[in-house]
């Protein structure tokens, strides 16, 4: 019997996983504990492997796709045994392979599935910007029985954000409107139908119009000729035609009335001499004739014209950086947040550095320090190593923190479990190997959770002084910059010193101000005084 394998929730914040890799293909022979494919989580791209045996029959999510947790991902079943009851069960859209294996051409309405002739396309409302879930149509430019060439503006569509004209992808006749001007339907509505002049597409559009919520849930009538003249503006003086009529779209309007633009002096490019958009938007006018110079007038200002265009590039946000966006976002704005900063004499921990790493195999940075400092400064002061919930405050009998390391996507925090019972050298050989670890994409979600404190660097990119935001459920984290050499006074002395800030962030829920900064002078005394730490 065929069993239906889920998007798996492969870490305890995962709400959504993308495929990034199909190490198997439909029609393989699987066996328990092959990997079937490797996911990109919020948190780090791991291996996902089969509990079952047999053939893979079915994959519900290509790679690259997005999808949330328990979408039908593959089914896995007997050679040849029919999976239909299960997709459709599911409930979850088959892939376009599979849909295409399964039937051609044909388009799924509320009442049931409907052949297309062949050549016929099903035009729906488009989704035209990034917010948009329903469109009104302002104005159609092609009325039914119209020829349509691909490039033809069919149709001035009002989103939520402007009135944007629609072009159409394919050439033919306009069979069918679906969505009269004025009204408003949901995107994936039923807008238009367009295929070989005399196709019958009733079947079709009786089928498809019920989709449209919004719009009325019946044929539209057919178009009268006096409707087909597109919109048009009398404006006196202008060239349209013989009577003073200016043909151009409302979005072509508009902007020209935002740019002052006049119309008359504007040459159509669209369907018999209309004016549309990128007229307007191109349109350069006549220079006015330059006013007298008086006999002491100024240096003229040089002019300039910009080269190039204003453009984006889209790319889509990884789960790792979702994640970062909604659990920093949230911890912001829910945990009110104070920063304490306090600069540190770096010049015994530098020597100290010195002699420790002058031991065979040995390697500590000032980062392992600055753990093993808050390790110790945390186990004297047990406020900051707590977690707020509505009904009381943990305190965390343990300590384990978490170290901030970027990866190309984003942030993650490994953490050191027991981080107080570590040498330096062990804390130092452990986030060597989890930053590794990270920045392959291979730390286990274990690796990851349970952090009571953390600890985030950017010395190493010259940043003398920065805040973080805190890595909830911790109370706190500690920002650490670059050593600075500079004049310090010694004894009544200048002389040059090397000095380091740090600035912890407190949640004030758990941490008061008088207890951070009593973290902070322990955490001074710890760095300040390395062989303290060794005791």
């Amino acid at each position: 019997m065929a069993t239906v394998i889920n998007m798996p929730r492969l870490s305890d914040t995962m709400e959504e996983g993308v495929v990034a890799k199909w190490l198997v293909k439909k029609g393989d022979k699987i066996s328990e504990g092959d990997i079937l494919a490797e996911i990109e989580t919020d948190k780090a791209t791991m291996e996902f492997e089969s509990f079952y045996e047999g053939t893979l029959l079915h994959i519900g999510i290509e790679e690259g796709e997005t999808a949330p947790v328990d979408k039908l991902l593959a089914i896995i079943g007997e050679e040849g045994e029919d999976i239909s009851g299960l997709l459709n069960g599911n409930g979850a859209p088959q892939s376009e392979t599979a849909a295409e294996e399964k039937v051609e051409d044909t388009v799924s309405v509320s009442s049931g599935s409907t052949e297309i002739p062949e050549g016929v396309e099903v035009i729906t409302m488009p989704r035209l910007s990034d917010t948009m879930e329903e469109g009104t149509v302002a104005s159609w430019l092609k009325k039914v029985g119209d020829t349509v060439e691909e490039g033809d503006i069919l149709a001035e569509i009002e989103t939520d954000k402007a009135t944007m004209e629609f072009e159409s992808f394919y050439n033919g006749t306009l069979l069918h409107i679906g969505i009269e001007e004025g009204q408003t339907a949901p995107v994936d509505a039923l807008l238009a139908i367009i295929g070989p002049a005399g196709t019958d597409v009733s079947g079709i559009k009786d089928g498809a119009v019920a989709t449209t919520s919004s719009a009325k849930s019946v044929e539209a009538p057919p178009v009268a000729e006096e409707k087909a003249a597109p919109a048009s503006v009398s404006v006196s003086g202008g060239t349209g035609d013989s009577g003073g009529r200016i043909f151009a779209s409302p979005l072509a309007k508009k902007i020209a009335s935002d740019k002052g633009i006049d119309l008359s002096q504007v040459k159509g490019s669209g369907e018999n001499g209309r004016i549309v958009k990128r007229d307007v938007e191109s349109f350069t006018p006549a220079a006015a004739p330059a006013p007298a110079v008086e006999a002491k007038a100024s240096s003229p200002v040089q002019s300039f014209t910009p080269a190039g265009e204003e453009s984006f590039e889209e790319v889509n946000n990884s789960q790792m950086r979702k994640a970062i966006a909604k659990g920093l976002s949230a911890s912001k704005f829910t945990a009110p947040h104070y920063y304490l900063t306090v600069e540190l004499d770096m010049e015994n921990a530098m020597a100290s550095r010195k002699n420790i790493n002058s031991i065979p195999d040995t390697k500590v940075s000032f980062n392992d320090m600055v753990v093993k400092a808050c390790a110790m400064a945390l186990r004297k002061h047990p406020q900051v190593n707590t977690q707020w919930t509505d009904k009381a405050t943990r305190y965390a009998k343990h300590i384990n923190i978490g170290v901030a390391v970027a990866v190309p996507d984003g942030l993650v925090v490994p953490v050191l479990p027991f981080t107080d019972q570590m040498s330096l050298t062990q804390i130092g050989a452990k986030v060597k190997d989890l930053a590794v670890k990270a920045r392959n994409k291979k730390l286990t979600p274990q690796e990851m959770s349970g952090s009571t404190f953390t600890v985030s660097n950017l010395g190493m990119f010259g940043i003398q002084e920065f805040t973080s935001i805190i890595n909830q459920p911790n109370s706190a984290i500690l920002s650490v910059g670059t050593i600075v050499e500079k004049p310090v006074v010694k004894n009544g002395q200048i002389v040059v010193g090397n000095t380091m800030k740090v600035t912890l962030a407190c949640d004030h829920r758990t941490v008061d101000g008088a207890t951070g900064a009593q973290f902070l002078q322990t955490l001074k005394q710890y760095l300040e005084n390395p062989v303290t730490m060794l005791a």
